[in-house]
């Protein structure tokens, strides 16, 4: 699961740019909510491999929507104020992460109180977790470009760009140094080859251990 959580992030964020980043999320509420009411059904039915199968699509649109939601918010908004608008949405995100276990485990210690054999109580939170995907399906098709009237003014826009070309200025110059001897000039630091290489390194072999540890305790399901 955690594999296809990775795997997500760069399979449905790429293939957003090829269908759209609205059409993409209609793919993710559609077949989300296949996914987990076909839960219940491979739980019951014994099928590991479906189970199992499901859960690592639902969460590969669990990455995919995580990497996907910027692409979408520059489309609506543009590039400029992506940042402040992305952190409101983050917070939303953040108050459904509390929220969503709150709900699953208030119905599953409810249907235990009813007598429901432990086995089947995440059956009716399922189809409620689908039935909420159904809702965001509505929310996303509802979608519009924004309207005219929050657009900025010719002024107000050249005002951030100029904002925004100083704050490039000062972050560029403050990555110049200046070269002792040479009367006080500045020059760009450039970073080794070498070094990108070695943290590429520090980054990758973490994560292709982890990805072998991973498969090997997966196929074990299997077996």
């Amino acid at each position: 699961m955690s594999l296809f959580n990775i795997g997500g992030r760069f399979f449905w964020a790429s293939l957003s740019d090829k269908l759209g980043r609205k059409l993409t999320y209609v793919v993710f509420f559609v077949l989300g909510f296949v996914m987990y009411a076909s839960l219940p059904v491979s739980g019951s039915a014994g099928s590991i491999a479906l189970f199992v199968a499901a859960a690592c699509i639902i969460l590969s649109m669990y990455g995919g929507g995580f990497a996907t939601i910027p692409a979408y918010l520059a489309d609506l908004f543009g590039t400029q104020m992506v940042g402040a608008i992305h952190g409101r949405l983050l917070t939303a995100w953040a108050t459904a992460g509390i929220l969503g276990p709150v709900v699953v485990n208030y119905m599953r210690d409810y249907q235990l109180s009813l007598g429901i054999p432990r086995e089947q109580v995440y059956n009716q939170t399922m189809y409620i977790l689908a039935g909420m995907l159904v809702f965001g399906l509505m929310c996303n098709l509802m979608i519009r470009p924004v309207a005219s009237k929050w657009f900025m003014t010719d002024e107000e826009l050249a005002e951030e760009k100029r904002l925004a070309h100083e704050r490039a200025q000062q972050s560029k110059e403050g990555e110049l140094m200046p070269v002792h001897g040479g009367g006080g000039a500045a020059v760009a630091v450039m970073t080794s080859p070498s070094k990108v290489m070695l943290a590429w390194l520090a980054v990758g072999l973490p994560l292709s251990w982890g990805v072998w540890v991973t498969l090997q305790k997966a196929l074990i399901l299997f077996k």
